[in-house]
């Protein structure tokens, strides 16, 4: 297998990649914003020095984190850039955070300067800040904060310039901390050198971002994918639409207006756009590829409806991409193969490879250095944990098959196990979705009278649908292996989530069964194993 080669400075470092843009491509666009304001590469370096000499101002040094707490807009590109013409890390957070994950974060970012918008300022004042000390406000006035310094947002657009480095930037160094999400515990900050990005985006993803793609960014800019895909289109010379976030009733008519042609669709973006009604507009637009994950029967039902490709891959932010489909693969939970440099195991708990075919825990490596995570700042332990034996230790299950194919099965702490039998709860909550008027769902393993665990369904349906237990129960008989099938089946109004939206399983797990849980045993349904023969 070939080696992955490594990014030089001027391919990798934004600094670098916005001076030979403006000085090669001038006046192509590079960003176009919502409202339909733009600029091109020349006006982006521009835009960039103007941001970094107000950071400087304010007593930003290379090497320095700068908080960024914005929602998509140009101000938050102008502080992604402007951080990183001055050779410091970017630090962008949820806009959900408050209380003490907000105080958590904080004190992860070491940051003494940081850009806000004037809405969550108020909920700066009553936590610790950390090292905070200046903020730029967006959006308007603002009531002060005790202890915080606060400019107005003009300050971005002043003329200046960057000035000099006091080093050369390098490929290692570091790009960006980004917060996981959290589903499992408290969010760590994950180090993304600049190798890392140009990896992930440059190499892994040569068929969604380039020169010839107009990316539709709507992620946020705190989600690795957010930024990222901004990143990935300076270094490849392309262009990038950038919007609040994704609303499906705009999402069609934004791809038409902007001409975009790749996007990424994670979720429930793709249910969502298949529950709008059937039109004669469904193939009238110019979206060409979407990155789509996970790859389910939905996603064939998309490419099928509205003329368009789908990429399956397996991610999370501390990799880059290590394994990526060819455009619609066949088979559906496909994740893809694996890519050139990269190498992957998939073992049990003591890091023994299992049989092929058999689910094991995905741990990986690269043939280069830094392409990869750096480490969780401020948290040793949790990097030697995640990087022991010399692998980095997804957390993830997959199972690869014979043809080489990779396919997610579960997240490690998610896997159920009831007597003697391992449950893919991501599995579960596929077949739950399926049924009519169920809009999210999760599967858990709760404490069993006997021994292991008991599957347990907590469901949020749809707006103006009921769930009745014992219907859904006897639609899943018909789908999932006894086995599998919820004893107990909890309706809940909404489900507990991380500030990025992902549910929250290990409050549901902590909660476990309550007084509003249905038992399908007390109800008197019992299933038993199918006897063949």
């Amino acid at each position: 297998m070939p080696q992955m080669p490594f990014p030089s400075s001027e391919q990798a470092v934004v600094r670098h990649l916005l001076e030979q843009r403006a000085r090669t491509h001038p006046d192509d666009l590079f960003i176009r914003f919502q409202d339909r304001s733009e600029w091109t590469f020349a006006e982006t370096l521009e835009q960039a020095h103007r941001a970094a000499a107000a950071l400087r101002r304010l007593g930003v040094r290379q090497g320095d984190h700068v908080f960024n707490w914005l929602p998509n807009g140009a101000a938050a590109v102008r502080a992604w850039l402007g951080t990183h013409m001055l050779g410091g890390v970017f630090v962008p957070a949820n806009l959900a955070y408050r209380g003490s994950l907000l105080r958590h974060v904080l004190w992860l970012a070491d940051a003494r300067v940081g850009l806000v918008h004037r809405d969550l300022l108020p909920r700066l004042a009553d936590v610790d800040r950390g090292l905070l000390e200046k903020l730029i406000v967006v959006g308007g006035d603002a009531d002060p904060v005790d202890g915080l310094e606060l400019y107005d947002e003009a300050c971005l657009t002043e003329p200046g310039h960057a000035g000099d480095l006091d080093r050369p930037l390098a490929p290692w160094d570091d790009m960006a901390i980004i917060f996981t999400s959290g589903t499992t515990g408290p969010s760590k900050a994950v180090l993304c050198s600049y190798a890392h990005m140009w990896t992930f985006y440059h190499e892994a993803m040569p068929d969604m971002i380039g020169r010839e793609h107009r990316h539709l960014a709507h992620l946020p800019i705190f989600h690795s994918g957010g930024f990222g895909c901004l990143y990935g289109q300076l270094s490849n010379a392309g262009s990038v639409v950038l919007v609040e976030s994704f609303k499906t009733d705009q999402f069609w008519q934004i791809v038409r207006d902007h001409q975009v042609n790749t996007t990424t669709l994670l979720g429930a973006m793709i249910p969502f756009l298949l529950s709008v009604p059937p039109s004669d507009d469904d193939r009238n637009h110019s979206l060409r590829s979407v990155s789509a994950v996970p790859y389910t029967q939905d996603v064939k039902a998309f490419t099928a409806r509205f003329g368009v490709g789908a990429f399956a891959a397996y991610s999370m932010t501390e990799l880059a991409n290590p394994i990526q489909s060819p455009l619609d693969p066949d088979k559906i939970g496909v994740a893809g193969r694996l890519r050139a440099g990269q190498h992957i195991r998939l073992v049990d708990e003591h890091d023994i490879e299992v049989p092929e075919g058999e689910v094991g825990e995905a741990i990986i490596r690269c043939d280069q250095p830094w392409t990869m995570f750096t480490g969780y700042y401020k948290n040793p332990e949790a990097t030697a944990e995640t990087w022991r034996n010399g692998w980095l230790h997804t957390g993830d299950l997959l199972r690869r098959d014979a043809d080489g194919d990779y396919f997610f099965v579960d997240r490690r702490k998610d896997a159920i196990r009831r007597r003697g039998e391992n449950i893919s709860a991501f599995e579960v909550e596929q077949e739950i979705r399926a049924f009519p008027g169920v809009k999210e769902a999760a599967a858990i393993g709760v404490q069993s009278d006997k021994t292991e665990d008991e599957v347990m369904a907590c469901i949020m349906p749809a707006e103006g649908h009921a769930i009745e237990p014992v219907a859904l129960t006897e639609f899943l008989v018909q789908r999932l292996p006894h086995y599998m099938v919820p004893r107990y089946i909890r309706i809940m109004p909404d489900l507990p989530r991380t500030p990025t939206q992902k549910i929250q399983k290990y409050s549901l797990r902590d909660e476990g069964v309550t007084a509003d849980t249905w038992d399908r045993e007390a109800a008197g349904i019992r299933l038993r194993r199918e006897r063949i023969g």
